[in-house]
Parts: C-alpha cells; sequence; structure tokens
C-alpha cells in the first residue's frame, strides 16, 4: 500500500512499533494483574456475603459505596502531587520526587482525618440515604443494622489504604508497577482466606457474617501497608526518592504551591465523581433493595471485565506523563492516541466476552431470580458501553497528564452532575420508565463524553512540560 493513502497515515498515528508495545506491555501487565485479581477476590468476596443473604449483600454495597468515595479522594489527593512526580520521574529528578511523597503524606493523612470524622460521626444517617421510602420497615431495619455493623470495622482500614497508596503511587510514577502489584495481590488473598474464614467460622474461627469480611479487608490493608513500605525502605537504591526522605519535611514552596494550584481540582474532581456516582446509585435505589443488590452484582462483574481498559489509564499517566518531563512532546501526542486506540479494541474484545458471560454469572449469587435477571440486564448495558467507556477513560488521563487539572475537573466530574445525575434523578423520580431502559439512557450520555474528550485531546491543549520551573533544586544533605 502506498504509504500516503490517508488509511496508511492513520494506522501509522494510531499503532506503535514493536518497542511501544513492549513497554506499554511491561507496564499494563502488573497493573492487569493486581486489577483482575482484586476484581476476582471482590466477585468472591461479593458471592461469599451474598451467601449471608439479600440484605447484607444490600447493606455492604451501601457502605462500599461510601467507602468508594474516601478511596477516590485518595486517588484524586495524591494525584495532583503525582502529575508532578511522574514528570520529575521522566526528568530523572529525584529529589523532585522525594518533595512529591512528601506532599502525598499531608494529603493522605489530611483525607484520612476529615474521613474518620465522617463516617464516625452519622454513619446511619449516611446509610439510610440509600433506603427508599417503600421499603419494608423490617427489611429497612436489617439492613441499617447490617451497614453499621461493617461500616464501624471498615473505618479501621482507611488510615493503612492511605498510607499505603502515598507509597504505591509515587512507585508506579517511576515505571516501577510490579512492587505495588506483589503488595496488593497477597493483600487481597489474606482477604480472601480471612473472609472464608471468618465470615462462615471455618477453622476454629468464630461465625461472624459480614463483621468477619469487614475484618478480613481491615487486615488485608495492613498487610499491603507493610509489604510495599518495607520492600521499598530495604531497595533504596533502585528507589533513589526514599533515601533520607524523612530526615526532614522540608517541601519548596513554589512547589507546594504548584501542586495545591493542580492538586485541588483533582480532589475536588474524584469527591465529586464518587459522589456522582453514589448520587446515581441512590437514584437507582429508589426502585427498591432488589435493585441495589442487581447493581452490586452488575458492578462487581463488571469491575472484572472493565479492568483491562481501565488499566490503560495507569499506562497513559506513566507513558505520557513521562514523555512530557523529558520534554518529548511529539513523543508524549503519539503514545496518547496509541494507548487510546488500543483501549477502545480492549473495550471492544471485553464487552464483546462480557455479553457471553453475562446471563452465567449472576447465577451464582444466593438472592431471588428477579435480583439476578435484573444484574445480567444491567451488565448487557455495560457490554454494550465498554469501548466508549474505555474512550473517555484514556482522554481523562491524557488531559491530566500535562497538569490541565481544571479541564479534567469540567470534563470528569462537572459532566457528571450537569449531565448523569439530573438526568438520573429525573427519570427516577418523575417517570415510571423500568430500571434498566433508565440505567441505558443515563449511562448513554458517555457517548457525548467521548465527542468532548476528542476534541480536547486532538487539540493538544494538554501538551506541557510542568516541571522545568522546579528543575535543578538543590539535593539535600
Amino acid at each position: 500500500m502506498d504509504q500516503t493513502h490517508p488509511l496508511a497515515s492513520i494506522r501509522h498515528f494510531l499503532v506503535g512499533d514493536r518497542a511501544f508495545y513492549r513497554r506499554t506491555i511491561s507496564i499494563l501487565v502488573p497493573i492487569i494483574i493486581q486489577d483482575t485479581v482484586t476484581n476476582v477476590v471482590n466477585l468472591l468476596d461479593n458471592v461469599m456475603v451474598g451467601q449471608v443473604g439479600t440484605l447484607q449483600m444490600s447493606a455492604v454495597a451501601i457502605v462500599n459505596q461510601l467507602l468508594f468515595i474516601f478511596n477516590l479522594c485518595i486517588f484524586g489527593g495524591l494525584a495532583g502531587a503525582g502529575i508532578f512526580s511522574t514528570q520529575f520521574a521522566g526528568a530523572q529528578d529525584y529529589n523532585g520526587v522525594r518533595h512529591c511523597f512528601r506532599v502525598k503524606w499531608i494529603i493522605g493523612l489530611a483525607m484520612f482525618g476529615i474521613a474518620a470524622v465522617v463516617f464516625t460521626a452519622a454513619p446511619g444517617q449516611l446509610v439510610s440515604l440509600y433506603l427508599a421510602e417503600g421499603t419494608e420497615a423490617q427489611a429497612a431495619a436489617d439492613t441499617l443494622r447490617y451497614g453499621l455493623d461493617y461500616f464501624r470495622i471498615m473505618v479501621v482500614g482507611l488510615l493503612p489504604f492511605a498510607i499505603s497508596q502515598v507509597y504505591a503511587s509515587t512507585l508506579r510514577e517511576m515505571g516501577e508497577t510490579k512492587l505495588p502489584m506483589f503488595a496488593s495481590v497477597t493483600a487481597i488473598l489474606v482477604n480472601l482466606v480471612f473472609n472464608y474464614l471468618l465470615i462462615f467460622g471455618h477453622g476454629g474461627f468464630p461465625k461472624m457474617g459480614i463483621v468477619g469480611a469487614a475484618a478480613a479487608t481491615v487486615l488485608s490493608r495492613f498487610v499491603e501497608l507493610a509489604i510495599v513500605v518495607c520492600f521499598t525502605h530495604m531497595h533504596s537504591a533502585r528507589f533513589p526518592f526514599i533515601q533520607k526522605v524523612y530526615r526532614s519535611f522540608h517541601i519548596p514552596v513554589s512547589l507546594l504551591l504548584n501542586v495545591a494550584q493542580r492538586g485541588l481540582p483533582l480532589l475536588v474532581n474524584e469527591f465529586l465523581w464518587s459522589a456522582g456516582m453514589a448520587m446515581l446509585t441512590q437514584c437507582y435505589s429508589m426502585r427498591g433493595l432488589q435493585v441495589v443488590a442487581a447493581f452490586n452484582i452488575a458492578s462487581t462483574v463488571g469491575n472484572l471485565f472493565n479492568v483491562m481498559y481501565i488499566s490503560t489509564g495507569g499506562a497513559v499517566a506513566i507513558m505520557v506523563g513521562q514523555a512530557l518531563g523529558a520534554g518529548e512532546p511529539d513523543q508524549a501526542r503519539d503514545t496518547a492516541w496509541r494507548l487510546i486506540a488500543f483501549s477502545v479494541e480492549i473495550g471492544i474484545v471485553m464487552g464483546a466476552v462480557m455479553a457471553l458471560f453475562s446471563p452465567l454469572v449472576p447465577k451464582i449469587y444466593n438472592t431471588e431470580p428477579e435480583v439476578r435477571q435484573m444484574a445480567t440486564e444491567f451488565l448487557y448495558v455495560v457490554c454494550i458501553m465498554m469501548p466508549f467507556y474505555a474512550f473517555s477513560h484514556d482522554c481523562y488521563f491524557t488531559l491530566r497528564s500535562g497538569g490541565r487539572t481544571i479541564i479534567t475537573f469540567l470534563f470528569d466530574s462537572a459532566f457528571t452532575w450537569a449531565v448523569n445525575v439530573p438526568l438520573a434523578f429525573c427519570l427516577a423520580n418523575f417517570t415510571s420508565l423500568p430500571i434498566v431502559p433508565l440505567y441505558f439512557l443515563v449511562q448513554a450520555t458517555e457517548c457525548l463524553k467521548c465527542l468532548v474528550g476528542g476534541i480536547m485531546v486532538k487539540k493538544g491543549i494538554w501538551i506541557r512540560n510542568i516541571i522545568s520551573a522546579e528543575k535543578g533544586s538543590p539535593q539535600e544533605e
């Protein structure tokens, strides 16, 4: 084929060479393994809790939706420093990475403090938001009781989770994805084993039900923290940023201000986006506790198949961010588009595979046939939308890699609250539309988001080196 042909030009733009895919796979595979194991165990965890009963499963789903807000606030809070850290790593400025690591400590502890106050002050009111007015009184009371029992223990795991993310995110930004994978997979297996022992009372342990599930999760958080901290400090030559990191807590004021300027929109974005997801779930829950249970099943199963394209977001953050930090804007642009194309292809394949399993997986849950059927129909919606999710997901990380955090805020959480939430609220409260068509209409707005994201990525407004003013800072004694 003539290389001047338009199709050849597009192919060259969207398809990388072998070296590109070797590097992509070396970064992606550990992330994929980590996220896949996480979601497989979440599925098994969900099934085990589901064996206890539908109300218990709904209670756990409600609490996890609230904890999801904290998790994303941690990710969003650390991401601001992470943008700088990734570019510092691309420029091999480990003193800059060290300063970003210290900023992350401050953010992580602040997020934990706020969450601990909120979650311990009003847990009952938070859980009650998801109990529809038409729910039978005894079922609502039991769900609330189960939720509070689970919630009180899960709060203990917030601090180790925050600290482990401070370490793990910095390692990933340096291109080290294997250690976080090992720590996470080990913790997940610990969680799985102790779920089995504590939920059902095997091996001489007491039968604790969903309280046992919470205890197993908290234990796994401490295991993950111990592994990632110990291994990082034991291999300080491999991770130079950790050397002398606690000798002082000096952070250049200019960096602190820049991180705050770019990081605050990301923190607000993750909070508002996760709150938006919680609000969407609350809108769906207006149709009854069966919807909550079905949505929980569909979300857990969907996350298992979504992991392939979601992992490319991490690759975008690392590869595009490091190229920008190294002063290679053309490479950053090519890398972004090739990863986006790769992600969409993965989304198409995984959507087709998931469609085959959608009628089967809900059958392993010990719940009503109506819940299983509803979960299957939710999954079909996710299958259809998966390529669109993949495209918008990588657009988000591309825009973020260049520090365009205000734009990413508008693209992500502002879109959720301006489009998704009002649509779901109006359809749930002012129409009699069945829940599955309602869910499909809300998810279909992703097509509009893809259009906006594609235009912004194409314009190249995200291509910026944001660490040039911070380079060359004196090394610490």
